[in-house]
């Protein structure tokens, strides 16, 4: 075999055990029917509820991180918890493109969580297949990790252009699964409540409902490609690659509600996440060369962290100073008006 292709000491070493595995696929099932019921009577989402579900979102993976770490050491907590953050922060990302086809097909109020809801759930069956195959393939050969690497820096660059090009303004319409599916179906012209399929002159016919729903599956698997690459670029266990997935995904539902107003002011955030993205690529490269050339350094997990942590604390300043200024601009005109009159 060519010695590239040789497998490494990956870290694949993991920590879940089949009875930890099964509580959390448990687990994870069991709020996702919880959150079903929630949104089985189609209502629309009041801040005071939304609120109070990120909460819970968010203490839920910060307690389990402090099992972990009482259970498996520091080194395996502050894997999981870089890990957790970088998937969160994609997932923050990922609102803009939910929140661009909810406004983009007017879903009404009391239906978008049903929507994101399925998206939630169609996103997370795909992360696993993608970790299941990452770590069958890391486990069998080393140049996983650059071809791993190479996907996040294309990612990144892509990212970066959209930001410049303020990409998260494309017309839904333009989606090229949407023109697929009205190519071949016939599509209602309103919402029929939950209904996906309804019978109309005679054939059967999607409503809006269910074309909303396929796009936002669509785009979950653009999303899997990007995250799963970089949560392996943090940890090599599958189980926490897992994880921090999950627990990313599971509170996206209400944190959409939450952040609705405030993810239009990070203005800078894409930048960030392309910085990210292109420092954990690198990462994951030089990893790859490491196994290759002893004498190839490699970036530790605390590091990460701080870099990580350090980027989205600057995107976030700079944005807060960039919306002022926009603000200030926009206030002089009127104020020129008052002095003239």
């Amino acid at each position: 075999m060519h010695p590239y292709l040789l497998p490494l000491e990956t870290g694949l070493d993991t920590i879940g055990t089949p009875a930890l595995w099964a509580w959390t696929i448990g687990g994870v099932i069991a709020l996702f029917v919880l959150d079903f019921i929630i949104t089985r009577r189609p209502h629309e989402v009041s801040m005071k509820e939304a609120i109070g579900w990120s909460i819970f979102y968010i203490a839920l993976p910060v307690l389990f991180g402090v099992y972990l770490l009482v259970q498996h050491g520091g080194q395996i907590g502050l894997e999981y918890y870089t890990g957790y953050l970088v998937e969160k922060s994609l997932s923050v990302d990922n609102l803009f493109v939910f929140m661009l086809i909810l406004s983009g097909f007017a879903v009404p109020k009391e239906l978008q969580q049903r929507v994101l809801l399925i998206g939630v759930a169609g996103a997370l069956v795909l992360r696993a297949i993608f970790i299941a195959v990452g770590a069958t393939l890391i486990a069998q050969f080393s140049i996983t990790f650059l071809f791993f690497g190479l996907i996040l820096l294309a990612t990144a660059v892509k990212v970066w252009r959209d930001a410049q090009g303020e990409g998260h303004d494309t017309d839904v319409s333009e989606l090229k699964i949407v023109r697929l599916i009205r190519r071949f179906w016939p599509v209602t012209e309103d919402y029929r409540g939950t209904k996906m399929i309804v019978r109309e002159a005679g054939r059967r016919a999607l409503t809006p409902l269910a074309v909303v729903t396929i796009a936002i599956l669509a785009t979950d698997i653009m999303f899997a490609i990007d995250s799963v690459p970089a949560v392996y670029g943090i940890t090599g266990d599958p189980y926490l690659v897992f994880v921090t997935n999950a627990f990313a995904l599971l509170g996206l539902r209400a944190l959409y509600f939450v952040l609705q107003g405030v993810l239009a002011k990070l203005v800078h955030l894409s930048y960030g996440l392309a910085i990210i993205l292109a420092f954990i690529g690198v990462k994951l490269v030089l990893h790859w060369a490491h196994g290759v050339w002893a004498w190839v350094p490699t970036v530790p997990t605390l590091a990460s962290l701080g870099v990580i942590v350090g980027i989205l604390v600057i995107v976030t300043i700079t944005s807060l100073i960039a919306n002022r200024r926009a603000e200030r601009r926009d206030a002089q005109p009127v104020e020129a008006e008052h002095q003239v009159s």
